[in-house]
């Protein structure tokens, strides 16, 4: 296809979208939906009007806009948790990340060694591939803003912003697995201290304090100032910067990106205490402060305290991330849908839904053991682990990193089957369970509520 004929359809699929949005958020289908299946109408399972490689010998572009959109969706998660560290949310999201992470790596390995007879290694190279849920996609079922406290959007958000940091050292051993005359005993140690240990206590520490850091510095110089112009270059400066960082050291980029997400979240919570502390701001008044102010009108506004230097900080952050996020993840969806036709196989159909009708959902629910989150909760979070961009930029890794040899053509027909799937299962189904959920507990106030009134008037 011409470079205007691209256009063309990108332009049209754009205003398809965007005038039908009111439907689409109400009806079945996705925008990432019809973005994937504009992709299968131009490729080669369809029109033929384009040929779109995914891997192999392509996964370097691949990789490079997959990564950018998991950094900048993993920063703009963590800045929208506007949770206190003590909140049973984040121990919830830790469960899922990390226990049911394990498991459904567990479980995917057993499916690919006993149902495909892979080897060790390949099995565990594509149960790391295809068991995170994305954060990207994730956006479906997570947290649509700060003041969203839905604690399944919360789970899930949680769970899609911190399990790279169990994938990516699963998919390391894989490849450590893989490499000639290699055994678990000569890759233990290192794997263990440096790909899980350091890694992950790198990216921590690099992504909150430097989200945290240049946060506060950002805001104090911006309020000295009396600077009101847009901050989006804050923004984006901190997420290129403490992924940069973490990777320049060999700590996990994308839990970097994360922590500083979190990190920048800490600050406005920080400065919204005190300036209520110092009684220029209702002390009772607990929304964010990118929420308090006016992106559209501070031009020429007198800035009364800071809090409304670190909203608009903020506000600029969520703005500026979220339309680079959905550009990047429309492009993508896009790029699958073209090369879903020449992939799709039977046995990637049979493997999604193993993965996600069967262990996914047990890990889930074998996680989250214990805890008090009702069973309706438990089984919608281990429904909605959604497949996306994350699997794509892992498959661009691994076959960066020397992921080769016969089996390497069904793995990517799999993985990319399953990113198909869950596209379109998940996509279907979120709109009528979340309504249902909606209902439920809407249901469940009014019964509460009318056995409270009962029993004033008694």
């Amino acid at each position: 296809m011409p470079t205007l004929g691209w256009l063309l359809f990108a332009a049209t699929l754009l205003l398809i979208t965007s005038f039908l949005s009111g439907w689409i958020h109400r009806g079945p289908v996705t925008t990432f939906a019809i973005y994937l299946l504009g992709g299968v109408v131009v490729g080669p399972g369809v029109l033929a009007l384009t040929h779109l490689p995914l891997t192999s010998d392509h996964s370097h572009w691949l990789r490079v806009a997959s990564e950018a959109a998991m950094v900048v969706s993993l920063f703009i998660t963590g800045l929208k948790l506007r949770l206190r560290f003590r909140d049973g949310g984040w121990r919830m999201a830790l469960r899922l990340a990390l226990v049911a992470m394990i498991l459904t790596v567990a479980g995917m390995v057993l499916v690919s060694m006993v149902g495909l007879g892979w080897p060790l290694p390949l099995a565990l190279a594509l149960a790391a591939i295809v068991s995170p849920t994305d954060p990207v996609l994730a956006s479906l079922v997570s947290v649509d803003d700060a003041r969203d406290d839905d604690a399944l959007r919360v789970a899930i958000s949680g769970e899609a912003g911190m399990n790279d940091a169990t994938a990516l050292p699963m998919l390391v051993l894989a490849l450590a697995l893989l490499a000639p005359g290699a055994t678990l005993a000569d890759v233990w140690s290192h794997w263990l201290t440096v790909d899980v240990l350091w890694s992950l206590a790198g990216g921590v520490v690099v992504g909150f304090l430097g989200g945290w850091g240049l946060g506060h510095l950002g805001t104090h110089l911006r309020h000295a100032t009396r600077d009101v112009a847009p901050s989006d270059f804050l923004a984006l400066g901190i997420m290129i910067g403490v992924y940069a960082l973490a990777e320049a050291i060999h700590a996990s980029g994308f839990l970097a990106a994360f922590a500083a997400g979190v990190g920048l979240r800490r600050v406005e919570l920080r400065v919204s205490r005190h300036v209520a502390d110092e009684g220029k701001a209702d002390p009772d008044d607990l929304a964010p402060a990118e929420t308090r102010v006016n992106p559209n009108e501070r031009a020429g506004s007198a800035i009364d305290h800071a809090g409304q230097t670190v909203g608009w900080v903020v506000s600029d952050a969520l703005s500026f991330g979220e339309t680079v996020e959905r550009l990047i993840a429309a492009a993508l969806v896009l790029a699958v849908g073209v090369a879903a036709m020449p992939a799709l196989s039977l046995t990637g159909v049979a493997v999604a839904m193993a993965l996600m009708l069967v262990i996914r959902p047990i890990a889930v629910w074998l996680a989250t053991m214990g805890s008090p989150v009702p069973w309706q909760r438990r089984l919608l979070i281990g429904w909605f682990g959604i497949r996306g961009l994350g699997s794509l930029n892992y498959l661009a890794f691994a076959i960066g990193h020397g992921l080769g040899g016969d089996h390497l053509g069904a793995l990517e027909g799999i993985v990319i089957t399953v990113v198909t799937v869950s596209i379109l299962a998940h996509g279907v189904s979120v709109t009528p369970l979340m309504r249902w959920r909606a209902n439920a507990l809407a249901a469940k106030r009014d019964a509460a509520d009318s056995l409270g009134a009962r029993g004033t008037n008694r």
